[in-house]
């Protein structure tokens, strides 16, 4: 089995229900095996999407430089979208 370290985590009241309800319905034996499960599923999230904090930061500075979209807003940006899309499913 692996080391265990036991630490103190503070819950909104409706994140502790939560876990005591998912406990108490028999989906896992204790509330340390569902915030287990629940880190769990964090570091798979985060290791799927391949990025540091440092590269989110990197990412985020470098839309910052690039400054203002030359789009004028979120509507051309979703027709660009589906005009990609499209052009990707046809195979082009």
């Amino acid at each position: 089995m692996a080391e265990v370290e036991k630490i103190t985590v503070a819950l909104t009241l409706e994140m502790a229900s939560f876990v005591r309800r998912a406990v108490a319905s028999g989906a896992y034996a204790s509330t340390s095996e569902a915030i287990r499960e629940a880190v769990r599923g964090w570091q798979e999230r985060r290791d799927l999407l391949g990025f540091t904090v440092d590269d989110l930061r990197a990412l985020a500075r470098e839309g910052i430089d690039r400054g203002p979209s030359p789009r004028p807003g979120m509507a051309e940006v979703k027709a660009e979208a589906r005009r990609r899309l499209d052009t990707s499913r046809r195979g082009g």
